[in-house]
C-alpha cells in the first residue's frame, strides 16, 4: 500500500512538472514568436516606407505606446534622459539652480534656488533669457533651454538677460554647480511648542533630512510634531521605511510587497533605533500625496502611531524597480503592489482591467475591504488611498484667482513689485496695504484674464439642450434674464474674492525676497489643515481619542 501511494505521488509530481514545463515553453514561444514578428516588421518598415523614417524615434514611439497600455509608472528611460533619472532618485543634478518657464515666446526664470549659481550671479525671478553663450534663446521652449543650462559642475555660461524695469540687456557669467534639491525644504517651530517638518520628496537623503529636522526640533523643546506630506508624490520605498522607523520601535512592521515573482514578496520592518516613539505626531496628506507618502501615512496610521489629517490621498499602491537595458538605457517597471501593516493595498485604479475605450476604472465600492489597525483595532479600508482620521475639505481657488495664476499676472506683478521695493518686512509681518491692492487692480486694467464660471458653463449647456429639443424660443426671455444676472463682472470679482487674491499675491511677492522658505512660512497664514493639526496636538484628550477610535 505504501509503495502504491509513493508511486501515485511520483506520477502526480511528474505530471505537475510537465504541465509547468509546457506552460513555460508556451510562454517562451509566445515571447520569441512576437519578438521575431516585431523585428521583421520594423526592418520592412524602415526599408519600404515611402518617406524617410527616424528608426530611433519610431522605436521610442512603439515602446512608449506598449508601456502606456500597462500603467503610467512603467516607463522607458533612454540614455539621453539619464540626468532626469539621476535627479529623480538623488535630487541632484548639474546646472545653474533655477526653475524656468515660457512666457510670450521667451524663457523666463521663475525661481532661482537660494545659494546656487543663478542666485549667486544675481539672477531674479522674472528675468528673461535672451541668449546663452552668444546663441539666441528666443523662440525656444523651456525644455530646450533647460538642456543648455544643465551640464558639468564647475563649467560656466554667459547668459544674456532682459530684466523688466531696465532699458538695456546685460550678460551674467553663471557657474554650474551640483544642485541638491532638499527633500525637507523647511522645518521649524510653530505656536504651542509644535514642531513642523515639510517633506516634499523621497530621494536618497529624505530620511536623513527628516532625522536632522526631528532631532533639531526636539532640541528646541518641541512637544509634538507635524509631518507635512501634502503634494509629495513619493519616491524611494526604502526611504519611506526609514522615515517611519524614526517614530516606531525597532522590529515594527512598516510595509510589505507582493509581485509576480517571489523575489518581490518582501516584508519591511523598522531595523534601526528610533528617535522618538512617544511624541504626539500628526501627518498631513492630500490628493497629491502618493506612493511613498502613502506608505508613511498608512503605516503610521495602521500602527496607531499618528493621527492623519487632510484629504484622501492619491491611491498609488504600486512599486517600481529600475532594470538596466542595453546601450545605457533603463526600464522603470511596476514589479509589485505594496500593503500597509494591516494588510490593505490602497491602489485606487485597476490597470489590469481596461474598458473597451482603454480607460481605467477605480476599484468599485463593492470590492472595498475593511481592515483593522494593529494596536487599537480601528477600521481602515483598502482600494481608495489613505483616508484621513480628520477630513479637512480642500479649498479650491476661485475662477478669477485661477485665471490670474494661469495668465502669470500674479507672477508679473510680483516682478514689478520687486523692482519698486528693495526690501519688505519679515514674512510673518508682511501684508499688502489696501493702497497696494488698488495698485494691483489698476495694473490689471486692459489685461486679459477672462474666465468662465461653472454657472455660465451650465447655462451654455442648457441653451444647447433646449435648442436641440426645440424649446429654446419658449424660454428665451427667462434665459436672457438669467444670463444677465449670472454673467460675472471681472472687476467686482476682484473685490468679492479680495482676501483670496491678496493671499496668493502676497505669497508670490514673498517668494521674491525669501524664496522657498518664505513661501512656506507665508502659507501658514491661511491653512485650515495646519490649524486643525495644531488644535488636535494641543488637545491631548482629542488626540488620544482619535488613536483609540473612541472619538464620536
Amino acid at each position: 500500500m505504501k509503495k502504491r501511494i509513493t508511486r501515485i505521488v511520483a506520477i502526480i509530481s511528474i505530471a505537475a512538472i510537465s504541465i509547468t514545463s509546457f506552460g513555460f515553453a508556451d510562454s517562451y514561444f509566445e515571447v520569441s514568436k512576437n519578438l521575431d514578428i516585431f523585428a521583421t516588421l520594423f526592418r520592412e518598415l524602415n526599408i519600404y516606407y515611402v518617406d524617410d523614417a527616424d528608426p530611433g524615434k519610431l522605436m521610442k514611439t512603439g515602446i512608449d505606446a506598449m508601456l502606456e497600455s500597462l500603467d503610467p509608472y512603467t516607463n522607458f528611460i533612454p540614455e539621453s534622459n539619464m540626468e532626469d533619472y539621476k535627479m529623480m532618485t538623488t535630487g541632484q543634478y548639474g546646472g545653474i539652480g533655477a526653475l524656468i518657464q515660457t512666457q510670450d515666446n521667451k524663457v523666463v526664470i521663475s525661481e532661482p534656488y537660494e545659494g546656487y549659481g543663478a542666485f549667486k550671479a544675481g539672477l531674479r525671478a522674472g528675468d528673461k533669457i535672451i541668449a546663452i553663450d552668444g546663441k539666441s534663446a528666443l523662440g525656444k521652449t523651456s525644455s530646450e533651454i533647460r538642456e543648455f543650462l544643465l551640464g558639468q559642475p564647475g563649467t560656466t555660461l554667459e547668459i544674456t538677460i532682459e530684466r523688466p524695469g531696465e532699458t538695456k540687456q546685460f550678460t551674467k557669467t553663471v557657474t554650474r554647480e551640483e544642485v541638491k534639491i532638499k527633500d525637507v525644504p523647511y522645518f521649524g517651530m510653530l505656536k504651542d511648542s509644535v514642531g513642523y517638518i515639510r517633506l516634499t520628496g523621497f530621494t536618497e537623503s529624505a530620511s536623513a533630512e527628516v532625522k536632522t529636522a526631528l532631532t533639531s526640533l526636539k532640541e528646541q523643546h518641541a512637544k509634538s510634531i507635524i509631518l507635512d506630506l501634502r503634494g509629495n508624490g513619493g519616491g524611494l520605498l526604502r526611504e519611506s521605511v526609514n522615515i517611519v522607523n524614526l517614530f516606531v520601535e525597532k522590529g515594527t512592521p512598516v510595509v510589505s510587497t507582493k509581485g509576480k515573482i517571489t523575489e518581490w514578496d518582501k516584508e519591511y520592518r523598522a531595523l534601526s533605533t528610533p528617535i522618538d516613539t512617544k511624541i504626539p505626531l500628526v501627518v498631513l496628506i492630500d490628493g497629491n500625496s502618493a506612493s511613498a507618502s502613502e506608505i508613511v501615512s498608512g503605516s503610521l496610521q495602521d500602527n496607531d502611531r499618528a493621527v492623519i489629517i487632510g484629504s484622501l490621498s492619491f491611491g498609488k499602491g504600486l512599486v517600481q524597480q529600475v532594470r538596466p537595458l542595453s546601450y545605457n538605457s533603463k526600464l522603470k517597471v511596476t514589479v509589485a503592489k505594496y500593503y500597509t501593516p494591516s494588510g490593505r493595498c490602497i491602489q485606487k485604479l485597476d490597470y489590469s482591467h481596461r474598458n473597451g475605450d482603454g480607460k481605467v476604472d477605480e476599484i468599485p465600492d463593492s470590492l472595498i475591504t475593511e481592515f483593522k489597525t494593529i494596536v487599537n483595532k480601528r477600521s481602515v479600508f483598502d482600494g481608495k488611498g489613505i483616508s484621513p482620521d480628520i477630513d479637512v475639505e480642500r479649498k479650491m481657488l476661485s475662477d478669477i484667482s485661477a485665471s490670474l495664476l494661469l495668465k502669470n499676472l500674479f507672477f508679473n506683478y510680483a516682478t514689478e513689485y520687486r523692482i519698486k521695493h528693495e526690501t519688505i518686512n519679515e514674512v510673518q509681518n508682511f501684508s499688502l496695504t489696501d493702497e497696494e491692492y488698488e495698485d494691483f487692480v489698476h495694473y490689471l486694467e486692459g489685461k486679459d484674464y477672462s474666465y468662465t464660471t461653472e454657472s455660465e458653463d451650465i447655462l451654455t449647456k442648457l441653451e444647447e439642450a433646449t435648442k436641440e429639443d426645440h424649446y429654446f424660443d419658449d424660454v428665451k426671455t427667462e434665459y436672457e434674464a438669467l444670463k444677465t444676472k449670472l454673467t460675472h463682472n471681472k472687476k467686482s470679482d476682484l473685490y468679492k474674492f479680495k482676501d483670496e487674491i491678496k493671499y496668493v499675491l502676497e505669497s508670490e511677492i514673498v517668494t521674491r525676497y525669501y524664496y522657498q522658505r518664505g513661501q512656506i512660512e507665508n502659507s501658514f497664514k491661511n491653512d485650515p489643515t495646519l490649524d486643525e493639526a495644531i488644535k488636535t496636538l494641543t488637545n491631548p484628550n482629542l488626540y488620544q481619542s482619535i488613536l483609540a477610535g473612541t472619538k464620536k
